[in-house]
């Protein structure tokens, strides 16, 4: 955990009000009323994470979580500018002197997984900054003359000077649709999320945020030798990967799909020891079986790595879970399987430090051939209509590429489906909130949010899930993870240079069935995997044991009443979304009784 103070009011900050065991502190600033804090109780970070409070020249400090893309670019670039070598300095630093070089402008030089505070000394004033798909959290907030920025939301709201009342319509969305349909939102109406992209300068002047990189891809791709793409994506996939690799062994969360087996050969080439990568594959055995145990065992023993297989039937629910006195930052479903997920993030510390994830291509590699041979018929390129449709007839055969060319030459119509409030929300915070009209018209082909975006001419539905909020949301539950044992979840597909390359080339024909990655993967991996056809989630493994163990009774906090009729919420959902929603009210109800830090 880290943390700053910046006292508006300029009077100095007392440490002793701030004093905690096993947390470094530092009181900057001229008038002394800037305090820095980092904690050394948390987790060792792995690699390339930053670690304490750090300065340069005693002009600039830094504090936070750091992990550079192509750092060794930088720093050959910074180098040449300040005419001296930058050896052995850790990617705070690199961000300290990055500003030193390029002032506010540094933020379009630096990419990865970040959250820091930045103090400079000569202009007075907080750099407060959160990376680009918002991998890492940053909050803030006023109250009693100070500012206080944080990645620790229970951190800010334990400040006895910060007001803890809840945002209603963040629990609403939360009750509605599992998260914030808004980047800013906590749970508490006086703290914000800084937004991904995002930088808040803090200063006697106020406080300003301004948003410093869009996801902006513009024309398709188009290389003349198709080999070149394959050559381009390994290319970038593995300088992600040897960016995010730690010293020792290195972790996979293997399924036995194409994506994270995609990850684990490519971190076997790059590391060129298969003894260094380790994986771990979940799948159902009684609930509802699957194949992952069968895909997961062929790639692990084509690449001969180590292979642990975890049926995850008995993970998924806790039937114990309101008496695990386990607390979330915010409401968050997740508690129902926190006590088991956190048995489970502790055996996999002790195999690796850093375990990858496969997140990105089933959105950056969305089939959008519709829209995609629409804008192309709207350029009227004919050229690469044909080339189109060539290589999609080599696929799909002539009568599918008829139907296709009649069904989608034509002017595509943007089709919303509306989200349904559920039933026991209470009315009068809906239509004092306006939930139905907020949630109506969001693009079901985006995500929820996708509407709050301007539609991508050709890649709509991967552009807008690239820009919703539920990206921040699943990643604050990763930061949830991570809190249960001393490890760090990267996601190199999620590197901008390798995301901004998925979503840039041709949706026909890579983006069919992942055919980008499949033609990567050929000879690397078994052609049984690589012939596969996307698995979906099992639901029925999910709520089987919610039917069989149920949900037990609401503890009935004083303040759920505010937000639901106890008496209309059901036992538990039957089908589709609805199950969820009741959870979510469960889940609500526990975290309002364990009460704020």
């Amino acid at each position: 955990m880290f943390a700053a103070i910046f006292n508006i009011d300029s009077r100095p900050v007392d440490p002793r009000q701030i004093l905690i065991s096993n947390h470094d502190i530092e009181i900057l600033g001229c008038d002394r009323r800037v305090a820095f804090i980092y904690s050394k109780a948390a987790p060792s970070p792995a690699p390339g994470q930053s670690s304490g409070i750090q300065d340069l020249e005693g002009r600039y400090w830094i504090v936070g979580r750091v992990r550079l893309d192509a750092r060794s670019e930088l720093q050959s670039v910074l180098s040449e500018r300040i005419r001296g070598p930058l050896r052995d300095i850790s990617d705070a630093q690199l961000c300290l002197h990055a500003y030193a070089a390029w002032g506010d402008a540094f933020v379009d030089r630096i990419a990865g997984d970040f959250c820091f505070v930045l103090w400079d000394d000569d202009r007075n004033r907080l750099v407060c900054v959160r990376d680009q798909l918002g991998i890492r959290s940053l909050f803030h907030a006023e109250a009693g003359g100070s500012r206080f920025v944080s990645d620790s939301l229970d951190w800010i709201a334990s400040r006895s000077s910060v007001n803890r009342d809840l945002d209603d319509a963040w629990v609403a969305d939360f009750l509605t649709v599992g998260h914030s349909l808004e980047f800013e939102r906590t749970v508490y109406r006086h703290i914000q999320r800084l937004a991904p992209a995002h930088v808040l300068t803090i200063s006697d002047s106020g406080a300003t945020v301004r948003r410093y990189w869009r996801l902006n891809i513009q024309e398709p791709l188009y290389f003349r030798d198709r080999r070149l793409y394959v050559e381009r994506f390994l290319d970038l996939l593995s300088n992600s990967i040897v960016d995010r690799l730690p010293a020792g062994r290195v972790g996979i969360s293997m399924s036995g799909g194409l994506d994270s087996t995609t990850l684990a050969a490519c971190a076997v080439h790059a590391t060129g020891d298969a003894a260094r990568v380790v994986a771990e594959c979940l799948h159902f055995e009684k609930l509802e079986s699957d194949n992952e145990k069968h895909f997961s065992s062929l790639v692990a023993q084509r690449l001969g790595i180590e292979l642990r297989i975890r049926a995850c039937d008995e993970l998924t629910y806790d039937s114990q879970w309101q008496s695990r006195s386990i607390k979330t930052p915010e409401p968050s479903t997740l508690i129902v399987s926190a006590h088991m997920d956190r048995a489970v993030a502790l055996e996999r510390a002790n195999k690796a430090q850093v375990w990858f994830y496969g997140e990105g291509p089933d959105n950056a590699l969305a089939f959008e051939r519709g829209a995609y041979l629409s804008w192309l018929v709207g350029r009227r390129d004919w050229l690469r209509l044909g080339e189109a449709g060539l290589l999609y007839l080599r696929a799909k055969g002539l009568a599918g590429l008829t139907e296709t060319l009649r069904r989608y030459a034509a002017r595509r119509q943007t089709v919303d489906e509306a989200i349904d409030v559920p039933p026991w929300l209470d009315r009068s915070l809906v239509d004092r909130l306006g939930q139905e009209e907020r949630l109506s018209g969001m693009s079901q082909l985006g995500g929820v949010g996708a509407s709050s975006t301007p539609r991508h001419p050709w890649h709509p539905g991967a552009i807008a899930w690239f820009n919703d909020p539920i990206w921040p949301a699943v990643f604050a539950n990763y930061e949830f993870e991570e809190s249960l044992a001393p490890f760090v979840l990267r996601h190199p597909f999620l590197d901008l240079r390798v995301l901004e390359f998925m979503l840039s080339v041709p949706t026909v024909p890579w983006a069919r069935n992942k055919l980008l990655l499949r033609e990567a993967m050929r000879g690397r991996l078994p052609d049984e995997l690589l012939a596969r056809k996307k698995a979906t989630l099992p639901s029925a493994a999910l709520t089987s044991p919610l039917r069989i163990h149920g949900l037990p009774p609401l503890l009935r906090n004083s303040c759920l009443d505010r937000y639901i009729d106890v008496r209309a919420v059901p036992v538990v959902g039957s089908s589709g979304r609805h199950w969820q929603q009741v959870v979510a009210v469960h889940a609500l109800d526990y975290w309002l009784t364990q009460g704020t830090p």
